[in-house]
């Protein structure tokens, strides 16, 4: 792990989630990477990794409190699905972060219009299960 750059990071977590391959160890040992290297991750590492976590349902608070403060860094560079996945998966593994949702709501509103009924869905999903209000969505 050593050698992996942020988007080999965020590829391996992705590619064990989405076949559903359960790996406990390599996920600690790639959050404590992840972090090291986290000024390198643009905004589809942040999104594919906290997506990856999420639906491997691997819990990891250091990890999804320090992306938080990263992803509203660097929110500009978020597209739609970017924005969808990273909210849906906080709200997955029951991370809040309300400066991050607060962010996130004002960027969306922004690019609205670029969001699909899938990204749509997965957003409002997340504020409703994180409990987020957010009235301007």
């Amino acid at each position: 792990l050593d050698d992996f750059n942020s988007q080999e990071i965020a590829n391996t977590v992705w590619a064990y989630a989405k076949v559903g391959h359960s790996s406990p160890i390599l996920f600690d040992a790639i959050s404590h990477k992840a972090m090291e290297k986290l000024d390198d991750f643009n905004s589809q590492n942040i999104a594919n990794t906290v997506w990856a976590y999420a639906k491997a349902g691997h819990s990891s608070p250091k990890l999804f409190k320090a992306i938080s403060h990263k992803a509203i860094k660097k929110l500009d560079n978020f597209n739609s699905q970017e924005i969808g996945n990273t909210v849906w998966a906080f709200a997955k593994v029951g991370h809040h972060s309300p400066e991050l949702f607060d962010a996130i709501s004002h960027k969306a509103m922004k690019i609205l219009y670029t969001f699909n009924s899938q990204g749509i869905a997965n957003t409002v999903w997340a504020y409703a299960k994180a409990g987020h209000s957010s009235p301007e969505l």
